[in-house]
């Protein structure tokens, strides 16, 4: 896993052609909305949230976030466990986020 801050994870993810982007914030956060083509999967579902996680391709470079950056950090470890190769987790989360957002 590896701690990208706003400027960096905008420069990596625009340049990278394997890109994933996951939102691990509940579904009432996400009403807020998300960043672009991302993927949602509550890291608070638990087991739920291993069972989807691991229907993932582990050869993907898997950019990670959650409302701060403390959830979308422990996701990135559990993914590492689970054998993800490429985790990113975007520090200070959707909250610090000023990029583009998109409602679901």
């Amino acid at each position: 896993m590896a701690d990208l801050t706003q400027d960096q994870w905008k420069l990596q993810l625009e340049n990278d052609t394997n890109a994933f982007v996951l939102d691990v914030r509940t579904e009432e956060e996400v009403a807020d909305g998300v960043i672009p083509n991302a993927k949602i999967i509550d890291i608070y579902k638990g087991q739920g949230f291993i069972y989807k996680v691991e229907e993932l391709d582990k050869s993907k470079n898997y950019y990670v976030y959650c409302k701060s950056g403390g959830r979308s950090a422990q996701a990135c470890a559990v993914m590492n466990q689970l054998g993800f190769k490429n985790t990113y987790n975007l520090v200070g989360g959707f909250s610090q986020w000023n990029g583009e957002v998109a409602s679901i």
